[in-house]
C-alpha cells in the first residue's frame, strides 16, 4: 500500500521505479555518461593534479554535463535533500573498485568536509554516503574526523578557475597519527579544477609517508 500511495520515483525523470530499482530507473542509468577511468586507465584524470601533488589512483564514475542528467543528479543531491543518491553511487563504484587490485591496497576513506555551518544548514555531507559505501565495499574504515574545513565558500562548480582559488577554502587536519604510513582514498562529489581536492590532499600529506588516491561521483 505504501508503494501505491507513495511510489518511489526516479531521481531524474520522476517516473515510478520498478521492483528492484533504487534511485534511478533503468533508462536513466543507461543514459549516464560513465567514465570507466578505474577500468581503462586514470591518466587523464590524474593529469589534473600534475605538478600539484602525487596521485596514486584517480577515478570518477560519471562525466558532468551542464544542463544534463549529471547536473540534475548533483543538484538533487546537494540542494534537494536527495542524499540517497550519494549512497547509490557509492555502492556502484565501491563494488567495481573492490575488483581492482590497486584500490584494494587502500587503507581508509576520508571525505572532503563541509564547513560546520553548511553541514548544520544542509543536514548532511553530500559525499558521506558515497564514501561510506566505498569503505564498506573495500572493508576499510571511513574517517570524517581527520580533515576539517575551517572556512566556508559557495559552490565551486560554476566559478572560473581564478575565482575558485580566490575563494580561499581553508582546511586543516587533526589526528594525523591515524594516517601515518597509510594509503588514503580522498572522496568528493565532483572534480572541477581540482583546487578543493588539492588543498585537502596537501593537508593530508603532512602525515608521514601517506599516499593519496581520489574517487568522486563526477568530473567535468
Amino acid at each position: 500500500m505504501l508503494n501505491v500511495l507513495f511510489p518511489k520515483i526516479c531521481a531524474v525523470c520522476k517516473e515510478p521505479l520498478l521492483k528492484g530499482q533504487e534511485v534511478l530507473c533503468a533508462e536513466c542509468i543507461h543514459s549516464l555518461p560513465l567514465t570507466l577511468f578505474h577500468k581503462t586507465g586514470s591518466e587523464m584524470l590524474k593529469n589534473k593534479f600534475y605538478g600539484r601533488f602525487l596521485v596514486q589512483n584517480a577515478t570518477a564514475l560519471i562525466n558532468f554535463q551542464k544542463r544534463g542528467i549529471t547536473q540534475e543528479l548533483l543538484h538533487n543531491l546537494k540542494y534537494r535533500g536527495k542524499k540517497e543518491i550519494s549512497s547509490f553511487f557509492g555502492k556502484w563504484l565501491g563494488a567495481e573498485l573492490a575488483e581492482i587490485p590497486a584500490y584494494r591496497e587502500i587503507d581508509l576513506v576520508i571525505p572532503v568536509p563541509l564547513h560546520k555551518q553548511k553541514l548544520k544548514k544542509r543536514g548532511y555531507n553530500q559525499v558521506e554516503g558515497f564514501g561510506k559505501e566505498i569503505a564498506a565495499a573495500l572493508n576499510i574504515p571511513y574517517k570524517d574526523e581527520i580533515l576539517i574545513k575551517v572556512s566556508k565558500t559557495g559552490s565551486q562548480v560554476f566559478k572560473t578557475r581564478m575565482l575558485r582559488f580566490e575563494a580561499e577554502e581553508v582546511f586543516t587536519v587533526q589526528n594525523l597519527d591515524q594516517i601515518n604510513n597509510k594509503h588514503v582514498l580522498l572522496v568528493d562529489d565532483i572534480i572541477t579544477t581540482g583546487a578543493t581536492l588539492e588543498k585537502c590532499a596537501l593537508q593530508l600529506l603532512k602525515a608521514e609517508n601517506v599516499k593519496i588516491s581520489i574517487a568522486t561521483i563526477a568530473t567535468t
